[in-house]
Parts: C-alpha cells; sequence; structure tokens
C-alpha cells in the first residue's frame, strides 16, 4: 500500500470556508460542564505528577491501551533523560469511562488528590466536558490527546486557558473525508452517525463539504448514543441507494456492520467509510473481532502523522498486548510538551506549565526528542526551542489547539487489520 504525506488545500474542498480546530469522542456538552472558573495560582512541589484520565471502560475502551502506552512511553523516556527539576516525573491513572457511565469526575477527584500538575484526557470530548471546569479551577492542566469537538474553540473556551490538545478538529477531519470520498469517486453518499456532539458535528462537516463540491448526501442518519441505531434507521441507509456509507460511530460499529449487511447495505454491498471513533483492528485477536473479511477495502480516517513502526515497537516494549495505536503518539506528545514546559518554566505547576507550552511548540530551534530538546536548554537556559514529536509537528493557537496537523487514511485488509494509505496535512 502506498504510504505518503500529502499537503491538502482544503479551501478547494470546502469552498472559502474558514477552518478552526475542535476533539475524538462524542458526548453532549450539557450536564455538569458550567461556566469556566479562573484558575487560582497552583503552588508547586517539586515533583511533574502526570494524571492519565483515560478509557479502561466504555464504548472507547480500546482507545485505552495504546494512550496509556504513550504516556507510560514519555514518563519512561523523560525519566531515562534525567528527569524534570532534578526528579523522576511520577504518573498516575484513572479511568475515564464514558459520558453513559459517568464516573470521570470521581475518577478525576482522585488525581487531583494525588497532586496530578498535568491531567493527560480524557479521549472523549463529552467526558472531557464533564470535567474540564473541576480541572482548571485546580490550576490544573487538562491536556487531551484524542478530544476533536469544536466545543473547545468556542464560547466560554475561546479564551486562552489550562486546556491543551494535541489532536486536530473534527472540522478538519470532516473536510479530509469529504475529499477523500470525491477522489473515490463517491457522489452520492448516505452518513450514518451517533447522536451527539462527535457524530453530530463530523457529519454535518462532512455533508458541509461534499455539498460544496457539487456531491449530495442521499441521507444522514442519527442514532442513539446508548441503543445504536434501529431497524427503521437501517432501512433508511439501505433505501438510499447511495453509493457510499459513512459510518460514524465507536465500538457499537460491531454490532452496526451485521444490521447493514443483513439489509443489503454492508461493506461488501456499498463502499463503506469509518472515522477515528471506530478505525479500529476488527481482526480475530482483537477486543472487538469481526468476521474476517467482512472490511476488506474499507476506509477510515484517524487524526495524526505517521509515528513509524520504531515508535509502535517501542510502545510493545511498554504493553506487548497492543493491538491499536491510535492516538499514542498524541498522548505521548502531550507529556513531552508538558515536561519541557515545567523545565522552561522551571516550575512543575499547572498554570506555569501552561504558560510555556504554546513556546515549546513553535517558533524555535526545531528538536524532535525529550532528550534533545533538553539539551538545547543546557547548553543555554534561554533557548527557544520548537519541539515536533512522534504525533507530527505541534503548534498551538491561543485556545490551545493545534494549528497545524496531519489526517491519517487508512484502509482494511481481508483480516480486517488496519494499515496506512496516505497521510493529508491540513494547516488552520
Amino acid at each position: 500500500m502506498k504510504r505518503s504525506t500529502t499537503t491538502i488545500r482544503l479551501a478547494a474542498v470546502a469552498a472559502a470556508s474558514a477552518l478552526v480546530l475542535a476533539a475524538c469522542g462524542g458526548g453532549d456538552s450539557e450536564g455538569d460542564a458550567d461556566k469556566k472558573k479562573a484558575a487560582p495560582a497552583a503552588k508547586a512541589d517539586g515533583t511533574l505528577t502526570i494524571g492519565s484520565l483515560l478509557p479502561q471502560t466504555g464504548s472507547l475502551a480500546y482507545l485505552g491501551p495504546p494512550e496509556f502506552a504513550g504516556v507510560d512511553l514519555a514518563i519512561k523516556d523523560i525519566n531515562a533523560a534525567g528527569g524534570v527539576l532534578g526528579k523522576d516525573v511520577v504518573g498516575e491513572k484513572a479511568d475515564s469511562g464514558d459520558t453513559d457511565s459517568g464516573i470521570a469526575p470521581a475518577e478525576t477527584d482522585k488525581l487531583l488528590k494525588a497532586g496530578s500538575d498535568v491531567i493527560v484526557g480524557a479521549a472523549s470530548s463529552g467526558v472531557s466536558l464533564t470535567v474540564i471546569d473541576k480541572i482548571l479551577s485546580a490550576g490544573v492542566v487538562q491536556y487531551s490527546p484524542a478530544n476533536t469537538s469544536t466545543d473547545f474553540d468556542q464560547g466560554d473556551y475561546a479564551k486562552p486557558d489550562l486546556y491543551f490538545r494535541t489532536a486536530p478538529s473534527d472540522i478538519l477531519q470532516g473536510a479530509v473525508l469529504a475529499n477523500l470520498l470525491i477522489q473515490d469517486g463517491k457522489q452520492n453518499v448516505a452518513i450514518l452517525a451517533r447522536q451527539d456532539a462527535y457524530g453530530e458535528t463530523l457529519a454535518s462537516e462532512v455533508t458541509k463539504n461534499l455539498e460544496a463540491a457539487g456531491s449530495t448526501v442521499a441521507v444522514s442518519v442519527l442514532y442513539s448514543e446508548k441503543d445504536g441505531p434501529g431497524d427503521t434507521q437501517i432501512s433508511e441507509i439501505a433505501d438510499a441507494n447511495a453509493d457510499a456509507v459513512l459510518l460514524i460511530a465507536f465500538e457499537e460499529t460491531t454490532t452496526i456492520i451485521p444490521k447493514l449487511i443483513q439489509a443489503g447495505a454492508g461493506p461488501k454491498d456499498v463502499p463503506t467509510y469509518f472515522v477515528d471513533g471506530n478505525t479500529a483492528s476488527y481482526a480475530a485477536d482483537s477486543k472487538v473481532p469481526l468476521p474476517p473479511g467482512t472490511l476488506e477495502g474499507t476506509k477510515g480516517t484517524i487524526p495524526g502523522a505517521d509515528a513509524g513502526q520504531a515508535f509502535k515497537d517501542r510502545l510493545l516494549e511498554v504493553n506487548p498486548k497492543l493491538t491499536d495505536y491510535a492516538y499514542s503518539a498524541e498522548s505521548y506528545d502531550a507529556v513531552i510538551t508538558s515536561a519541557l514546559a515545567a523545565i522552561v518554566a522551571d516550575s512543575d505547576a499547572g498554570t506555569a506549565i501552561a504558560k510555556e507550552l504554546p513556546g515549546v511548540t513553535k517558533d524555535g530551534t526545531k528538536c524532535t526528542t525529550f532528550e534533545e530538546c533538553v539539551a538545547l536548554l543546557k547548553d543555554d537556559p534561554k533557548a527557544d526551542i520548537d519541539y515536533d514529536g512522534a504525533s507530527g509537528e505541534i503548534e498551538f493557537g491561543k485556545t490551545g489547539s493545534p494549528t497545524s496537523a496531519s489526517i491519517g487514511i487508512y484502509e482494511y485488509d481481508e483480516n480486517n487489520e488496519i494499515a496506512p494509505i496516505d497521510y493529508i496535512k491540513g494547516t488552520i
């Protein structure tokens, strides 16, 4: 398969619409997310503590192992290079669950009590929105490796604060998805999506970009994130006579695909496309297997650059059972950049780290490892460094989101395993 990196002019896909970055994972922005409170002046204790609020259970549980592995590998590399401020970095773990389980606030309390200066997570945008105010009001950095919702770049969250993410927006993924469909000659697309912040936003962005390019959306069907699509909704997709089906889903994909197959609208009947929420391994040895050959030829998109096999091999040293690698590089880079910002700030306090995070990711001397960047700072404590890591370029805008990013395009083989065939870079 072809493995390349392409720079896409998104305006050609989305007409003249402006792009801003937004987050993986769904959930509503309602509920526990109140207005943001100003963060207090956090006190440093001399030890950088990284809390991981990532999915061990719930509909995104398959993303947990690679994300935890990315955090653990980063801490290992940092400590092997001398740690931060003369001490080893400490890691604390917690389960974010999903919006249905609602365990994230209590798990967040555990991380805060453990003295976390930075909390990496959550993976789900909906979950992050239930804890963001709790974390930021404690003066702690919330740093998601996988949030793609537009909510974090608008409204109350549009101003600089303690929230950051290494994943690009669903707006960018929507443009790339639409462009992929158009390049594949699809002119009449059926969309089946979760009815949550993630599914609705991504479906809307794909629709906007397809229509701007002259293609049509035959039908766009939203289903309950708790119950999944019913027979009537499956029939709507099957009866649409579309030339492609876009499924915006999470782990429920394993129950939706058989329903589509039974209705005559499965991947062998209609070319099918996935997104980052469900572009996982469905091989026999995976946590969510499907019969061999079910997804052969199906394509999907996952935000992030090509981290390379060497990085995956190192992750396997941390967790030999890994079968998926989505957002592992973004998790790794969240920890590395936090450590570098703490060194530049000469403080492990969350507020101090947040102030320096944008600076260590742009407009300085390029460095690609923690050890290399630290060497530059040792040679000149006032050095301006620009870390580009395993997930690619990381340059934060004023809302804490990256201003440029890559989206990987993947394709399934006969074993329901995915492999990258292209990488599309977009500058926001």
